[in-house]
């Protein structure tokens, strides 16, 4: 064919049509105004964008939503990684078992996981009735509508994509490179720093990058075990849109965590294949 790059044309129809188109309407609307009384104006500003930038209280809220999703990485990271290490080792039926219950939860909604979180965290929940009867606690503790109870639950439904990330790249691990490691005197510490490290690393790295992007933006979870104590970017732009009916003031904070969820990732891949990238190649 003589323009093979034809041949992409309607993967790119349906990129414009399914998400750039979108992302244009919403930044266009950011750039309208709004007024109580007379609603949406066809007026073109920056004066959303300079509302959100100049208000101490944007800030707590963009800063609380980094991070509650750098932690929940953290703890993916620390979590996923060694599982899926632990699942490459083992053999082929118990592994099947632990692929599915690792995996598994990723058909289930993240409402209904969510949920799930809410019965064991309530002032009521398991937990806490579990530690009254046990006369450890006195009184119980608050874990709902904190930031901490937010990371417990992002970590469970989002640790598969690190799992995934980090197997991945083991798949494609030359098991041939362990052996000879191994016979040539090298212990199994030696090995795992070595060989498996280095061939893990690119699952290790973009990882944390899919946990990150997914729990900045994460609603459902924040919405229910957070509520109107620990708001994050999603809940304040489902707040603008539904309660205040402002619209182009939730679509501008929508486009600032859009940029912001991208300036991290642009600077975080050019980290690794500047510093990290090298040093493993």
């Amino acid at each position: 064919m003589s323009r093979p790059y034809l041949l992409s044309a309607p993967a790119l129809a349906l990129f414009g049509a399914l998400l750039v188109a979108p992302l244009a309407m919403t930044f266009v609307l950011s750039l309208n105004s709004f007024d109580f009384y007379e609603g949406i104006s066809s007026t073109f500003s920056l004066a959303n964008y300079a509302e959100v930038l100049g208000d101490a209280y944007f800030y707590e809220i963009f800063g609380r939503t980094f991070a509650i999703a750098l932690v929940t990485t953290a703890f993916c990271a620390l979590l996923g990684t060694p599982l899926a290490y632990f699942l490459m080792r083992m053999n082929p039926f118990p592994r099947s078992i632990m692929v599915l219950i690792v995996l598994g939860p990723l058909l289930i909604s993240v409402v209904v996981r969510t949920l799930g979180w809410a019965i064991l965290l309530g002032n009521r929940g398991v937990i806490n009735t579990f530690l009254l009867d046990w006369g450890l606690i006195e009184r119980p503790i608050r874990m709902m509508y904190t930031s901490g109870g937010i990371v417990v639950a992002l970590t469970h439904v989002f640790v598969p994509f690190m799992v995934l990330a980090v197997w991945a790249a083991l798949q494609r691990q030359d098991s041939a490179t362990e052996a000879a490691a191994e016979s040539l005197g090298a212990g199994p510490l030696t090995v795992f720093r070595r060989i498996v490290l280095p061939q893990a690393m690119p699952g290790i790295l973009s990882g944390p990058l899919i946990c990150f992007s997914l729990a900045a933006s994460a609603f459902a979870t924040p919405a229910l075990l957070g509520g109107r104590r620990v708001k994050v970017v999603a809940t304040t732009v489902h707040d603008e849109f539904l309660n205040t009916l402002n619209w182009p003031l939730g679509a501008a904070i929508s486009m600032l965590l859009l940029v912001s969820i991208l300036t991290v990732m642009i600077t975080w891949n050019r980290y690794v294949e500047t510093r990290v990238g090298r040093a493993y190649a």
